[in-house]
C-alpha cells in the first residue's frame, strides 16, 4: 500500500471517529435519571436471596445480566425488558401494599 493510500485511510478513520453516533444505546449514569429511579426502586426487592435469579427468569436473560443492570450499573435492558421490569415492580409494590394492610375487623 502506498503512503498516499495509507494517508487516505487514516483520514477516513479519523472522520469516522469524530462522527456523532446517532441511535446509540445509552449507558446507565447521570444522563439516565428515569432508569436510575426505576433501578433504585427495584433494588429494594432484589435483596432477598434468589430474587435476582427469579427476575432473570422472568426477563429471559442470564442472572449475570440482572446483576449488570442493578449492581454494576454497566448495562440497561432494552425497551421490552424495561417494560417487563416495570410491570414486575408494580406487582411487587402492590403485593407489599396488600401484605401490610391491617386486617379488617369482622
Amino acid at each position: 500500500m502506498s503512503a498516499l493510500g495509507m494517508t487516505a485511510d487514516a483520514a477516513k478513520n479519523r472522520a469516522n471517529r469524530n462522527r456523532k453516533r446517532v441511535g446509540r444505546t445509552r449507558r446507565p449514569g447521570i444522563d439516565t435519571p428515569l432508569w436510575n429511579a426505576l433501578a433504585a426502586r427495584a433494588r429494594v426487592y432484589l435483596k432477598k436471596r434468589g430474587a435476582k435469579s427469579n427476575l432473570a427468569r422472568i426477563l429471559g436473560v442470564p442472572r449475570q445480566r440482572v446483576s449488570d443492570y442493578f449492581v454494576a450499573g454497566s448495562q440497561a435492558p432494552d425497551a421490552e425488558r424495561t417494560l417487563q421490569l416495570l410491570f414486575w415492580l408494580i406487582a411487587r409494590e402492590n403485593l407489599g401494599a396488600i401484605e401490610t394492610k391491617p386486617a379488617l375487623a369482622e
